[in-house]
């Protein structure tokens, strides 16, 4: 079950004065599956209006329902293997999305789990928190505990030229979980509780989870 403070906590940083995001890379693809453009930037080179829509997308993750429309999951051994998106994962991770190569196999692989019949954008953002020490009693030490490098994904209908909609689909890697970062986990949007993105969760974990897997 995913904390809710948890995910609250790392929402605080998502703003415009204080940006956990160091990056944002994102491709559009069209209606028959087809990456038609890229992108791949410093986030903080952003102005600040684009920082703020951006910020409002990759926030819809997190802030979303939790253990609702954000559910947790436990990533198999048999998702792990070679040219698996796990891998993908471990790799966008490590080079925090600089590797342009790499971004382009997890695009493709993204369309090739989400065959809808209109243009959507999937966007990658690459953040880092430093999570600060708590006292016993809850109260913050000015030094840092740990810190977690994350990526939150979203993926949106076009609702206008590489303008992104609300996102459907999207996940936070790895999970943030008692203030840390969990390799082995991962937390997925769905803004439909209802409808399961069956391609992109086999994509993600090698299988389609019931309800119960969460």
């Amino acid at each position: 079950m995913i904390n809710r403070g948890d995910m609250l906590e790392l929402t605080r940083r998502m703003t415009v004065s204080r940006t956990c995001f160091t990056r944002i890379a994102g491709a559009y693809v069209d209606e028959d599956g087809f990456v038609d453009d890229t992108f791949n930037i410093n986030f903080l080179n952003l102005k600040a209006p684009d920082k703020e829509k951006n910020l409002k997308l990759a926030k819809t993750v997190p802030f979303s329902g939790t253990n609702r429309q954000l559910k947790e999951y436990t990533i198999p051994v048999t998702a792990k293997g070679t040219d698996s998106v796990y891998q993908l994962l471990q790799g966008m991770l490590s080079c925090r999305l600089k590797n342009d190569a790499l971004m382009d196999i997890f695009y493709e692989q993204i369309a090739d789990g989400f065959p809808a019949d209109y243009e959507y954008a999937v966007y990658v953002f690459a953040g880092t928190y430093d999570v600060p020490a708590k006292t016993s009693d809850g109260q913050r030490l000015e030094d840092s505990e740990t810190v977690y490098n994350f990526l939150i994904c979203t993926i949106s209908p076009l609702c206008g030229e590489y303008e992104p909609d609300k996102p459907v689909f999207g996940f936070l890697y790895p999970a943030f979980s008692d203030r840390c970062g969990d390799p082995d986990r991962i937390d997925i949007y769905h803004e439909a509780e209802d409808q399961t993105q069956e391609g992109l969760m086999y994509k993600l974990l090698g299988r389609v989870p019931s309800d119960n897997d969460a």
